[in-house]
């Protein structure tokens, strides 16, 4: 999220980093670092001190435009799906909440949500609309619409509180493991793991209809299979943190060896 400030970039001219500083152009510095390195590009272009490289500071600059664009497409439905949360909660409970219209409309909030979660993210890659602040709101979004239709649904009997507490405990365990493991690399969405979160979604929205016989029967063992997936994709993730840990260990001994020799 730190970037190199302007008024650095754009120093004297014996400096060591005059403008265009490489270390404000590393990749991943965040909204205040691309703007930052361009603030600094233009600072040292008007003081003739650009170093021949025009062209970078124009990459930057539409970096900075695109970062900075927090109500893009993108954000936006993710924000839609945050505030179907409440509403949704309150359609899951209305007239005591058993009523099959109120939740077949809970139902139509639910899908809106999992169907938004499937947009943002692709347009946020495809259009280069990824920002930080989509970062942090679109897993906060995918988890509260979830966890709130679990927790409705265990509330109101339908379905096991060991079943929440599974799903839930691994998706906040997975999100934490994340963190934890982040210095030493990005542990990528697997393909079970999107299938985990396609069969729980379908699981979860046919519990939340009032299905009755062989439907009844079927939602069963679909939430069955989201189960066995939620615990099965977990304990990889869990493997995979391992690898990566082990490996960024042993890299960063090799590369402190190889500076001592």
């Amino acid at each position: 999220m730190t970037g190199v400030p302007a008024s650095a970039a754009g120093g004297s001219p014996g400096g060591p980093r005059a403008a265009g500083a490489p270390e404000a152009a590393r990749p991943g510095s965040g909204d205040f670092g691309a703007a930052g390195s361009a603030t600094g590009g233009a600072v040292g272009a008007a003081d003739g001190q650009d170093g021949g490289r025009p062209a970078r500071g124009g990459k930057i600059t539409a970096a900075a435009v695109n970062q900075a664009s927090v109500w893009n497409v993108a954000n936006l439905l993710t924000m839609l799906r945050l505030l179907l949360v409440p509403g949704f909660v309150a359609l899951m409970l209305a007239d005591g909440g058993y009523d099959p219209a109120w939740r077949s409309v809970a139902w139509a909030a639910f899908a809106i949500a999992m169907i938004t979660d499937l947009f943002d993210g692709h347009l946020a890659r495809t259009y280069d609309l990824v920002t930080d602040f989509g970062k942090i709101a679109d897993p906060i979004a995918d988890k509260a619409i979830m966890g709130a239709a679990l927790i409705c649904l265990s509330g109101l009997g339908d379905l096991p509180w060991w079943v929440t507490g599974v799903i839930l405990g691994r998706e906040l365990g997975i999100t934490l493991l994340r963190f934890l493991v982040i210095r030493y690399g990005v542990i990528p969405a697997s393909r079970g793991g999107k299938l985990k979160t396609l069969t729980q979604g379908v699981a979860v929205g046919m519990y939340v209809l009032a299905l009755t016989g062989w439907l009844a029967t079927l939602r069963f063992w679909v939430m069955a299979a989201a189960v066995v997936l939620t615990v099965v994709t977990g304990l990889d993730y869990v493997r995979q943190a391992i690898v990566l840990r082990r490996r960024g260990i042993a890299e960063r001994r090799a590369a402190l060896e190889e500076s001592r020799g």
